[in-house]
């Protein structure tokens, strides 16, 4: 090997080193673990074991057929991989899919049944000639199908009116890596002159290299794995409105005792007096200075002192509950909070005979 091919093999090879790795640690180190990470992650190792055979098999043609057939193998999943990580990514979820479970299940024990029952060894020609075509129709299948669904991030990418997030470039970058390395792979596939077989090993390195590159020019990496919806704009009420809504407020905790229900949210609350739940938040901290949580708890430890002054038959849990917190503890802790005692030392006080 001389020094030009030495060169080639260790900048593709350290590529799909390079891949292997930061394949691993999408999958099992990083804090955030989004979906999107997770389906990047397998992209990139199917993608790097891909390479990892062709630079071995450019290089040396002696190479074991056994890793030939796993290389190959490795691309059935790098379509599937590729679309999977576009929809999680364009569309966060935090749970998988279980269509999507069945279909890389099924994908896998295709795969499975297939290297068992054709091994390259004794059927070169159809790991030749047949199965890559049914791979690349395959990937190329979920290369269209991954771009219908970022449509939207395509035509920004190629607008010059229209500003791309920095998650938004780096989702539009993977799929156009993609589709590079299938372009090259696929051209040299065809024996096309201008894409010996190991351009779409060089195309994956400089490709994941920008990657890395930049995932640490980048100081919020987890905000790249993921199109974060923008934060609601919260339109503030002016001094007018807002006197109106805290009189609703007032009107409805106190007609409807809503407090009193154990699993009252703020929407629950915000759709009482017909007002966004960002709207009630800012109005409770603005004008008020408090939380959601404690204004509630106000309500209920105020109900909660009537009750312990006239209701003397029930125990200080049993009114705990009665006014709407769910266990004992959280109400007397918001009761020493709200009142400066416990539930007992309260009872204890207004007990007490009134002395001259």
């Amino acid at each position: 090997m001389n020094t030009g091919k030495e060169v080639l093999f260790f900048f593709s090879a350290l590529g799909a080193f390079n891949g292997i790795l930061l394949g691993i640690f999408l999958l099992f180190f990083t804090q955030k673990k989004y979906l999107a990470n997770n389906f990047l992650g397998a992209l990139l190792l199917a993608l790097s074991i891909r390479i990892t055979k062709s630079i071995f098999l450019y290089f040396d043609g002696s190479l074991p057929k056994i890793y030939v057939q796993i290389g190959l193998s490795a691309c059935f999943f790098i379509g599937p991989f590729l679309y999977y990580f576009v929809r999680s990514a364009v569309t966060p979820r935090e749970k998988l899919a279980r269509s999507w479970v069945w279909t890389l299940v099924a994908l896998a024990a295709l795969t499975l049944i297939v290297d068992i029952a054709l091994p390259y060894e004794e059927h070169q020609f159809v790991w030749r000639k047949v199965i890559p075509q049914v791979i690349y129709l395959q990937w190329f299948a979920f290369i269209v199908a991954s771009g219908v669904h970022m449509r939207g991030l395509l035509r920004k990418l190629f607008s010059r009116n229209q500003p791309m997030k920095p998650a938004e470039t780096w989702v539009s970058m993977i799929f156009m890596g993609n589709v590079v390395v299938f372009f090259f792979y696929f051209s040299s596939l065809i024996n096309a002159p201008f894409a010996p077989y190991i351009s779409g090993s060089i195309a994956f390195s400089l490709v994941l290299y920008l990657m890395i590159t930049l995932v640490i020019y980048k100081k919020k990496t987890d905000e790249l794995f993921l199109l974060l919806p923008d934060k609601p704009v919260v339109k503030k009420l002016n001094e007018t409105d807002a006197e109106i809504w805290l009189g609703k407020l007032e009107k409805v905790m106190a007609e409807k005792s809503i407090y009193k229900n154990p699993d009252l949210k703020l929407h629950d609350l915000s759709r009482e007096i017909q007002v966004s739940g960002h709207q009630l938040s800012a109005l409770l901290n603005d004008r008020l200075g408090k939380n959601f949580t404690t204004y509630i708890n106000e309500w209920r430890i105020a109900e909660a002192c009537k009750m312990i002054a006239t209701e003397q038959h029930l125990t200080l849990e049993a009114i705990g509950y009665e006014v709407g917190f769910n266990s004992k503890s959280t109400f007397f802790a918001a009761f020493k909070k709200v009142k400066g005692v416990t539930p007992s030392s309260y009872q204890s006080i207004i007990d007490q005979p009134i002395t001259d």
